[in-house]
């Protein structure tokens, strides 16, 4: 594999190199120590991931006639500044992977695997996105002679009003591109939006969802579950959780037939003849 790092000081570069050899220990390396270097280096031998190591003097619009220049590049960016708008300002131009700079080391390792996969990684603290207090409804005391039974509250998924427009969009089976044009909002936030709706969730992809989100989960989608996280069956006759298979760790067996005589049983391949005797017909 190729990798492509950008950043100022050689020892930094020296760094991520170390981390990118955990990925591939026959990697090659190109660098860059600024813009216009990474592009020419760029331009001469397409990398497989472009890793941008962020710097005070660096700015989202250069960033933008970068990844411009040469589209569909995985880039993978680290930086101090994790905060919410810096986030989708780096989503939205095409970055695939934000990574704090102190995250663990075999996390990162993790994320740029992610992002060589396709996939997006943002940290945990851009999913708290914002959103507007719910305003405050003074409550009425009712009078002593006409009471009211209280009304139940209505159990939510702790979704924000937002995270819960984008899962109706969803229920009716909308893009996230569509999702964007509808709630006008851009597509690298629905992406963000989504992600914390499936940590939120515990849901792997868009169908368990919005089968979690409408109260759909049944046995059906058992199947999503890794076998670690599927919920024990009791037995019967028997109170509290159980395994649902017993001795799971041990070998199955086949049981062998009964055997009245006593005697060892008999196989197909076992010969009449021992091997290495003359048969009976050669003496006549």
């Amino acid at each position: 594999m190729r990798f492509s790092v950008l950043n100022s000081e050689a020892e930094r570069r020296e760094g991520l190199k170390a981390l990118l050899r955990q990925i591939d220990r026959q990697a090659r390396f190109s660098e860059a120590q600024d813009w216009r270097q990474a592009d020419r280096t760029l331009r001469r031998l397409r990398p497989d991931l472009l890793v941008i190591d962020w710097e005070d003097w660096m700015r989202i619009s250069d960033a933008r006639a970068l990844f411009a220049a040469h589209p569909a590049l995985p880039v993978a960016v680290l930086t101090d500044d994790a905060s919410p708008a810096t986030v989708r300002g780096l989503i939205d131009e095409g970055v695939l992977g934000v990574i704090p700079r102190g995250t663990n080391p075999d996390v990162i390792v993790r994320a740029f695997e992610m992002v060589l996969l396709g996939g997006h990684y943002v940290p945990a603290g851009a999913l708290a996105l914002e959103s507007p207090p719910a305003p405050v409804i003074p409550v009425r005391k009712p009078d002593a002679g006409n009471r009211k039974p209280p009304r139940r509250t209505r159990l939510t998924s702790g979704l924000s009003p937002r995270q819960e427009q984008i899962m109706r969009c969803v229920h009716m089976g909308s893009t996230n591109k569509m999702i964007a044009r509808t709630l006008g909002i851009s597509e690298g936030t629905v992406k963000i939006h989504l992600a914390s709706i499936f940590q939120q969730l515990g849901a792997p992809n868009r169908a368990a969802a919005v089968a979690i989100y409408n109260g759909w989960l049944a046995s059906q989608l058992e199947v999503l579950r890794s076998g670690e996280e599927s919920t024990p069956r009791p037995a019967l006759g028997e109170t509290g959780a159980v395994p649902l298979r017993r001795g799971a760790n041990r070998p199955f067996k086949y049981p062998l037939p009964a055997n009245d005589a006593g005697g060892a049983v008999a196989t197909a391949a076992e010969p009449t003849t021992p091997f290495g005797e003359p048969p009976p017909w050669s003496a006549q």
